[in-house]
């Protein structure tokens, strides 16, 4: 409970509090917490102190408000390290995640320039062109749009790619995967996306482009991918 004599701001020790009732399952996800006056009335304090304290957990994403409702305990962010190439599929079955895909759209063109660029391509070579939507335990997670040379992976079967592309590439093309090149930043959904993802025109997602080679160094995909930054934590592991 709250120490009044403490050098720990009171609003910092009920959102400490807070976050040991969400973790200990008193809160569960996706019910409403307590109302700031039955919050401020409990700890003896100010609904001023405790609405500070919510503010912070809302910002942190453990809890979010719904106008006119209430304060509701998020569902726990999925952590991704970045220091290990893995596709969507592997990572959310290794969560225990069911994952799944839906295909929008499933197509063979010539790249933008800057993609064939990316690609290594020659004027004239084409690409796959596939929009996606992954889902895990049937909840959108991120929109994809992947670009994957044709001459690289020959008669590609879009029926397939409900499931992990990697997988594909080693077990039917029998091509060895090596490494990726992948760079991450923040921004406001676009309105295209926010439908597939259930997202407000106002929420932020993470925008991770990631280009992926086969071990001879040859690119063989290309995917821009827009994640649910409410949904979705990158974590990196650095060392001196």
């Amino acid at each position: 409970m709250v120490n009044k004599n403490s050098h720990v701001p009171i609003y910092i020790q009920i959102e400490e509090e807070l976050k040991q009732r969400i973790y200990l399952g008193e809160y569960e996800v996706g019910s409403p917490i307590p109302s700031e006056r039955d919050l401020s009335n409990s700890f003896e304090v100010s609904r001023m102190t405790v609405r500070q304290a919510i503010t912070n957990l809302v910002s942190s994403g453990m809890l979010y408000r719904e106008k006119g409702r209430g304060t509701y305990v998020s569902t726990p962010k999925l952590e991704q390290p970045l220091n290990g190439l893995t596709s969507f599929t592997e990572d959310m079955r290794a969560r225990g995640l069911t994952p799944s895909s839906k295909i929008i759209k499933f197509e063979q063109i010539l790249p933008p320039f800057d993609v064939a660029k990316d690609l290594l391509l020659e004027d004239g070579e084409e690409v796959y062109f596939m929009v996606r939507i992954r889902n895990a335990d049937d909840q959108p997670m991120a929109i994809e749009r992947t670009y994957i040379p044709v001459k690289t992976l020959p008669g590609l079967d879009v029926k397939k790619l409900n499931g992990s592309l990697y997988k594909i590439v080693e077990e039917e093309y029998q091509q060895k995967i090596g490494n990726a090149i992948q760079q991450m930043e923040a921004s406001l959904v676009a309105k295209e996306d926010s439908k597939y993802l259930q997202m407000d025109v106002s929420a932020v997602v993470l925008i991770i482009k990631r280009i992926s080679f086969l071990s001879d160094g040859q690119p063989f995909e290309l995917v821009r991918s827009a994640y649910r930054a409410d949904r979705y934590k990158f974590i990196s592991e650095i060392q001196r």
